[in-house]
């Protein structure tokens, strides 16, 4: 598991870490873009177009990624199209593996008292960063007190830490108001938690040029079309065997398609699903895949009747086939599930009680019996998708389809992320389609989503044995114990259909074949750190 035991020490510099897999892939590929129309440029190069290709780029990583990241401070964004940029840019404290295993990163080692209340952190001795200041436990404290005093979105990870304080320049302490067993994996995951440069923050310059400690540093920024990373010499780590990364934004998974195949990109994971077969074809190219820690939901409003009544809600979920939803957006390499956490992850738990034993016809008899329960004999939803995220749209329409079978007329609403997020927040839907990325620890399932104090919480779901399981969840030591926890906890959420779990995707990117040592994560992490080109 991802905890270090209580009264242990944890030391491991870099070089005592289990050796990277550097070229563990599968052809088999399941790209996360799915259901996305586009034409390819004909006769134009795509990256002249995005503003890139020049002659000097030869040991340079081409990537394109599916979408511009909303902005550079990485303690205040929640967009992947970001972190995919920014992973490279900076550091966190610790991080996972890839198995997913919380190891050592700006912290070389670290030390917890008896009584699990205190955690000392060893920094790295003579990390920099990008402008040459050297990294002290004093950025470490300040980049965690800015995340929990300015509420930024990571916060609520956050929330057991009753103090920070920087020992010296080296030694960082986090003291905790109860046992946690998941503080690794909430400072750890990238997702809000890197280590800023205090300079660069008051500054303001972090939202123009922002300064890491990472194996890349930021070079430039042209809107609307690429951001340029060069590789930093000084990284502790090592220094990266490329020269840096130009990232391109290319919303059109055909077009990506097209400058993969033609080698005007080396990199993307913008791809639509049903190019797989062109991709696995070429010879050119390799498909990593693994099983992602995502998944993606149908979550209705609790505040909007008649979706308040658990009737209602647990007749959607028997209506909707999650099997032809996986097929369609992952062309059979999504995996359907009734719970978040895929069956790949240690924290697994079985439950089926939408699915076990009904075949379709059965399924819609279940539906229509509890609307006729409910009262219900004919019902509108407004479903409200992302265009920026075409897996949205596309499993919306299956889903249209599966409620029209039980009387219920769907309305997709498509809207682009910004305007998706303001009615979110509003709480102006009858029900919403999304994913969760970047989740580790079961406590980042559950807990912001479904509590009733959680920062997610859109739907407005309260259950007081459910928020009595998840504060539990957050101090029991006990593996075990806290396996149980969840599965009690995440049976009842699905029983209540706070969210409507549909499949965990693949994470899967395409690549050309000179690009070596990358590896394609669960997590969905980008790292080039590690990544040669080996062209000829």
């Amino acid at each position: 598991m991802t905890d270090s035991p209580s009264g242990s020490v944890y030391s491991s510099v870099r070089e005592q870490l289990p050796p990277r897999r550097p070229d563990v892939l599968d052809r088999r590929g399941f790209l996360r873009v799915a259901g996305v129309a586009g034409t390819a440029l004909l006769g134009t190069s795509v990256l002249a177009a995005c503003g890139g290709g020049s002659s000097d780029t030869v040991n340079t990583i081409k990537a394109a990624i599916a979408g511009e990241p909303d902005q550079l401070d990485p303690q205040k964004s929640s967009s992947y199209f970001t972190f995919e940029v920014l992973e490279n840019v900076f550091d966190t404290l610790v991080e996972p593996d890839e198995q997913l295993q919380m190891r050592p990163a700006l912290a070389e080692s670290w030390e917890v008292s008896p009584d699990g209340l205190q955690w000392t952190f060893t920094l790295r001795d003579g990390v920099t960063f990008h402008n040459g200041d050297p990294l002290t436990a004093a950025d470490v404290e300040y980049s965690f007190r800015r995340i929990i005093d300015e509420e930024l979105s990571n916060a609520y990870k956050l929330e057991t830490i009753a103090s920070i304080t920087a020992l010296d320049d080296r030694r960082v302490r986090f003291t905790v108001s109860a046992p946690t067993p998941n503080l690794l994996t909430s400072i750890g995951g990238f997702k809000g938690l890197a280590i800023v440069n205090r300079r660069n923050v008051e500054s303001g310059e972090i939202t123009t040029r922002p300064i890491g400690t990472g194996p890349f540093s930021f070079v430039s920024r042209s809107p609307g079309a690429s951001i340029v990373l060069a590789s930093n010499p000084d990284y502790w780590g090592g220094a990266p065997a490329v020269d840096g990364v130009r990232y391109s934004f290319i919303s059109q998974g055909t077009t990506a398609v097209s400058a993969l195949r033609s080698g005007e990109i080396d990199w993307t994971d913008a791809i639509p699903a049903q190019q797989l077969s062109i991709l696995r074809r070429d010879d050119a190219l390799d498909v990593g895949t693994v099983v992602a820690n995502d998944y993606w939901y149908v979550t209705m409003n609790f505040d909007a009747p008649p979706f308040d009544d658990t009737r209602v809600r647990q007749a959607v979920a028997y209506a909707i086939d999650r099997d032809s939803i996986a097929q369609v957006v992952g062309y059979g390499t999504a995996t359907p599930n009734e719970l978040a956490i895929p069956a790949t992850s240690p924290w697994f738990a079985p439950y089926d009680r939408y699915t076990a034993g009904l075949d379709r016809d059965a399924a819609v008899a279940k539906a229509r019996d509890l609307l006729r329960q409910a009262g219900i004999r004919g019902l509108d939803m407004r479903l409200m998708v992302t265009t920026e995220y075409p897996e949205t749209v596309t499993a919306a329409q299956v889903i249209a389809s599966n409620l029209a079978d039980v009387g219920i007329d769907v309305r997709i609403e498509q809207l682009d992320f910004g305007a998706w997020l303001d009615r979110q927040a509003a709480g102006d839907f009858d029900a919403l389609l999304l994913g969760w990325l970047g989740n580790i620890d079961p406590d980042d399932f559950y807990y912001a989503q479904h509590h009733s104090e959680g920062t997610s919480n859109s739907q407005k779901y309260s259950n007081p044995e459910v928020d009595a399981l998840l504060d539990r969840g957050r101090t029991e030591l006990d593996v075990e114990a806290r396996k149980r926890i969840y599965a009690e906890a995440a049976s009842i959420i699905a029983d209540d259909v706070s969210y409507l779990y549909l499949y965990n995707p693949s994470s899967t990117q395409a690549f050309v074949t000179q690009l070596r040592g990358y590896v394609v994560r669960p997590d969905k992490a980008i790292r080039f750190r590690d990544a040669r080109l080996e062209r000829s």
